[in-house]
């Protein structure tokens, strides 16, 4: 079950602008190295997901608490992007993450806005293993600069 529903799909030129995050430009950004892929997008909403891969793994075999950690500030991204104008830019200023067990599969996570203000963005996230089971969770604050558009 996801929470999808809960957010109006995207306009379809929006949509499709954030359908590559985060293969923009061909460039190998941190999240192409842990191996995130886009899932589904609507307002205020995304989903992403994180492949089991072996370098993503600590040494008792688990999959690394900094990966997950990756996934929840990330997965906010385009959460927070599609509701912004062309050249805005947005950084994390407060990250918080709580495990709730390991990791061994493949995992998906689900982030949403909880608020949007002028300049802060306040946002949640969720993740789950391959059995729809709850790994971690978090909140994510990211500062906000809205581009100016032309009049």
């Amino acid at each position: 079950m996801t929470r999808a529903d809960e957010f109006p799909p995207l306009e379809p030129d929006v949509a499709d602008a954030w359908a590559f995050f985060p293969h923009w430009e061909g460039t190998t950004y941190f999240v192409n190295v842990v191996g995130l892929e886009v899932e589904e997008l609507r307002t205020d909403y995304a989903r992403m997901v994180m492949p089991y891969r072996e370098q993503n793994l600590q040494a008792a075999g688990l999959v690394h608490g900094g990966a997950i950690a990756t996934l929840i500030d990330t997965v906010v991204v385009p959460a927070i992007g599609t509701g912004l104008p062309p050249g805005s830019l947005w950084s994390t200023i407060e990250l918080h993450t709580q495990y709730h067990r390991p990791l061994t599969s493949d995992a998906t996570a689900e982030g949403w806005i909880v608020k949007r203000g002028k300049s802060i963005a306040f946002t949640r996230a969720e993740v789950t293993d391959s059995e729809g089971r709850l790994v971690a969770s978090g909140t994510a604050t990211y500062m906000v600069k809205v581009a100016e558009q032309p009049s």
